[in-house]
Order: structure tokens, then sequence, then C-alpha cells
């Protein structure tokens, strides 16, 4: 089915949530009443005119009915009965795009309640497991989760790409009149005479902790004097954003599915660092100097005094039409496996609820800290991508401090790889080179692989306790992998 036949639900949705029959949303669009049913039905397409009309008359961004923000429920969904507990019941791919299709609402919530059964059994687990943790705690923590989980989507779903933003950040430059070879003192300076803001820097015994404080009675921004002046740069013009951009952030966190307070606080946190970013990287020199550069991420953080962190979430954020950068995919882990931040352009798929392929090269940057790891990725559905990755280790607080190691990962689909420095010498066109991975091991199909830590969904456990395959959820008969040369 043609996309443009799949936002009948959309719009059904939206004239419900105005309270409109059919012949009063109809009559507003200037159309018939049965044809705004056949659209409904998905018998007839949305036109690009009645699109913008309907996006105007309902007050949502244009961005709320790209086809591809429904269709990454279909993976969602998949996750979610691969759960052993629908262990028994067939539920075929057709069935879960039929959901789908039918009713976004529908299949968003039979996710949201996957995840409160997860966090139900978590939290069951944990009370009995920690005696004397009481049920207070633990929903805060789970709370937390649903709120990051939120955030995550909510990015997604604007691919990672907040115009107004954008266009705020160079209305800065001009204002504060910034010195590209030294924002900081232009944005201290802005704060002080635009916005009646003074900025300290305070020692460690006396910053409690905190990296940045401001105190709306005092107008006073304190900066410890653990931050390198590129964290403090970044620091003071996510604080102008909150400052300035308020309204702008309330309209971005008016989102319905932001459910919480705890959500839309975390997701203005998350949209003043885009400022903040945008701010150190401002788009068109950023995208030229990344484009001429072949982003190579390290001599950007050189050019732009940025982090090498900084400068990946940046890269992920090029989406402005007609200047669009490489469609990339972004994921930070810690040593642990956890996913801290995710976002994909690029088409490739994360796992919502358990733990991501360990054949990932984000993994084993572990092994070589600090140094850049290529590799060739084959997805089971034959989809090739081109990755990279690297440890970046975050020191606080001296040598008593904290310290935080984490890997991020960088990636896009093969057609874009020579645009980047990291595939030279690399044969990106011997596909045989490229090392097989997989999403998580309950949806992943290939049984030879030596690393499955579960039974995969798509397959029937055979086990003989006489034999050992090459994994113990793997059968015997499953030949063993190819070796590969390809990360280096």
């Amino acid at each position: 089915m043609d996309d443009t036949l799949r936002l009948g639900s959309k719009v059904r949705q939206l004239r419900r949530r105005e309270s409109l029959t059919q012949v009063q949303l109809a009559s507003r669009l200037g159309i018939s009443a049965s044809y705004l049913n056949l659209i409904e039905r998905n018998r007839r397409p949305l036109p690009a005119p009645l699109l913008i009309k309907l996006a105007q008359l309902c007050q949502v961004d244009i961005a709320e009915f790209a086809a591809e923000n429904d269709a990454r429920l279909i993976p969602d969904l998949t996750e979610v009965f691969a759960d052993p507990v629908f262990e028994g019941t067939v539920v075929l791919p057709q069935d879960l795009e039929e959901v789908v299709t039918a009713s976004p609402p529908v299949a968003r919530a039979v996710i949201t309640l996957y995840e409160a059964y997860r966090a139900a059994r978590t939290t069951s687990g944990r009370d009995a497991s920690e005696p004397g943790r009481g049920g207070d705690e633990a929903a805060t923590i789970d709370l937390a989760r649903l709120s990051s989980e939120e955030v995550s989507d909510f990015i997604q779903r604007r691919f990672n790409h907040f115009p107004e933003l954008e266009v705020a950040a160079e209305q800065l430059w001009k204002d504060a009149r910034l010195d590209r070879n030294d924002i900081g003192p232009g944005l201290v300076q802005h704060l002080a005479r635009r916005l009646g803001v003074d900025v300290r820097f305070v020692a460690v015994g006396d910053a409690e902790r905190a990296t940045r404080r401001f105190d709306a009675h005092a107008r006073r921004v304190t900066l410890s004097e653990l931050l390198p002046p590129r964290s403090r740069n970044f620091q003071l013009a996510h604080q102008i954003c909150l400052l300035t951009h308020g309204e702008v952030l309330a309209r971005y966190t008016r989102d319905d599915r932001l459910t919480t307070d705890e959500s839309r606080a975390l997701c203005r946190i998350a949209l003043a660092n885009y400022f903040a970013g945008a701010v150190l990287m401002p788009y068109a020199p950023f995208w030229e100097a990344a484009r001429r550069l072949r982003y190579d991420v390290e001599l950007l953080g050189h050019r732009f005094r940025t982090s090498y962190e900084q400068v990946t979430q940046r890269l992920t954020t090029l989406q402005r039409p007609g200047c669009e950068g490489v469609p990339f995919h972004f994921i930070r882990v810690d040593v642990a496996g956890n996913i801290s931040k995710r976002f994909s352009a690029s088409g490739i798929r994360f796992a919502r609820f358990s733990g991501a392929c360990p054949r990932w090269n984000v993994f084993s940057a572990f092994l070589t800290p600090g140094r850049i790891r290529a590799q060739l990725s084959v997805m089971p559905d034959g989809t090739v991508y081109f990755c990279f990755a690297r440890t970046v280790n975050k020191g606080v607080g001296g040598w008593h401090g904290a310290h935080a190691l984490h890997a991020i990962g960088l990636g896009c689909r093969l057609e874009h790889a020579r645009d980047l420095v990291y595939s030279d010498g690399m044969a990106l066109e011997d596909l045989k080179a490229a090392l097989p991975v997989g999403v998580t091991c309950r949806l992943c199909e290939r049984m030879d692989c030596e690393q499955r830590a579960f039974p995969s969904s798509r397959h029937p456990l055979r086990m003989d306790e006489n034999v050992r395959g090459v994994s113990f959820y793997a059968p015997v008969d499953a030949a063993l992998p190819p070796p590969t040369t390809t990360s280096r």
C-alpha cells in the first residue's frame, strides 16, 4: 500500500481529538464529507494542500504525518511479541502491519502497556532481592526510564532537527557578536548586558557538585572550575536558551506523547542542549566543514573547539532541506552495555526492550580505548551499514573525582560510506567481508552465532544434552560463521 494511503488513521485521530464530526471537518477543509470518509478509510490519498490545511487547522507540526513515524511502530511491536510471555501465540508481520495501519494509537498503547509490564516485573524482582527498598523509590526509577524513552521517541519523530532552534542559534551569533576563535567571552557579555545575568566560576569545594547552577533571584550563573572551556561554552549557551526561548521550548514540548511533567522537563533539557550544540557549531559552517573534512570527527572537534561527543551528536542533526548531511545513526553505551542515547536517521533498528547485538563494533571499542574502530555490518534483511566507534572518557573532579567511560557509535548506509574518511582503505565492494549483526538475539534469525545469548523467537529451541553447538542456544547443525577482517 502506498504511504500516502496510510494517513487515514491520523486524520481520524485528529478529528476526534478536536471533537469534530466528519461533516464539520470536511466543511472546514472545503471538501465533501464523503471524500473525507474515503480519506479516513484509506480509500483516497491525502493531497498535500489538504495535509497543510489540516495541520494548520489542528495546530500540529506537519512532521507528525511522516509515514516513517508510524512505520517504526512495527519493529517495536515485533520486539514486544518476541517476549517469552507470548510463547505459543502466533502473530504474523502482516498482523502487526494491519494494527499499525488501522490505529497507530492502539499500537502505541500496546507498547506502553508492555513497558509498564516490564517495569512492574523489574520492580517486583528488585523489591524481592533487596529488602528494605521502598516502592516509591522504585516507582521513581521506573518513571525516569519512561521519561527518557518518551524523549528519545520525540527526538526520533522529529528526525533530531529543530529549525526554530537553529534559527535562534544563528540569531544569537549576530546579537552577541560572537568571535569564532573564542565564543566564551561573547556569551558571558551577552548574559550580562542583554539578560542581566552575572557569570561566576567557582572552586570545587564551593560548587556543591553542580557543574552549572542558575540562581533566578540573584540573576547569577555559577559554573564549576572543573569544566573545560568547550563545556563552559556549552553550559552558557544552554542557559541562554532556557532564559530567552522558553516559548519555543514550550511549543515543542506540547506534545501529546510526552505524558508526564518529568518527560516534558527532560525534553526541555534535551532541546536546550540541541540549541547549545547549534551555537557552538553553527549549521552552515559546520555542514560545509563536515563535507570538506569528510566527517572527520576529531578534526571537526579541533576546528570548532568541541568534544568528540558534541561533534558526533551535531552530525546527526544535519537535516536542513537542501543542506543535508549524511544520515547517521548514533548510539552511546557504557561498559555494561546500557544504551543511554540513541537515534537513527540511517534506518538501522535499535532494540527498545532488550540488549543490542554484541557484534556491533560500539561494544568492541572498549577493547581499544581512544581508537576508532570501523566495521561493515550486514543486517538479517541484507542491508549493509558502515559503522565506526570510539570510547570517550568524561572525568569530573580531579584525581578522586568521578570518571565515566562510554563508547559512541556512528553509522550510515553503505552508499554513503565513501563520504566518510574512515572508509579509506576498506574493501567496501566486498560484501562477503561484512560482519553479520542483528538487532537483538530474540529477533535475530541467525542461528550460527557463537555470541547468541538468548534463543530466537523465530525458531523452536532444540536441545540435546549430549551435543554442544556453536553456542548454548544454537543447534549443533548451525554452521560456524566465517572469519572476518572488516573491523580495524
